[in-house]
């Protein structure tokens, strides 16, 4: 069984920066992909960024070139930093683990999900 802890939520100003943590524990291949998604109130969940490893990487095309996603397969954390916040970012971030081959950007490809972590970003 695999356990994600998201931390590094909170509040930020329009343009701020926030990074955001993945901590796994358990049976956490190093092959996994790591992604992240996020929820705003009424909203589906949508897919944010994932890696497989620095060369294999995915980004929606509402946070290319401002977050960036990276891991640390010595301690088991994934990263997410995001930078020139939006208040559109505002959501809850969750971390999911997928044993999938090619990186997936949909919720039902992911068998492992954190609790979330919130970030909301003030106008």
């Amino acid at each position: 069984q695999v356990q994600l802890v998201e931390s590094g939520g909170g509040l930020v100003q329009t343009g701020g920066s926030l990074r955001l943590s993945c901590a796994a524990s358990g049976r956490t291949p190093s092959t996994y992909i790591m992604g992240w998604f996020r929820q705003a109130p009424g909203k589906e969940r949508e897919f944010v960024a994932a890696m497989r490893t620095s060369l294999s990487t995915l980004y929606a095309d509402s946070v290319k070139g401002r977050f960036t996603v990276s891991r640390d397969n010595a301690k088991n954390t994934v990263y997410l930093q995001a930078n020139s916040l939006k208040p559109e970012d505002t959501a809850v971030y969750y971390c999911a683990a997928s044993s999938r081959v090619i990186i997936p950007t949909t919720p039902p490809a992911y068998l492992y999900w954190g609790q979330g972590t919130q970030v909301t970003v003030s106008s």
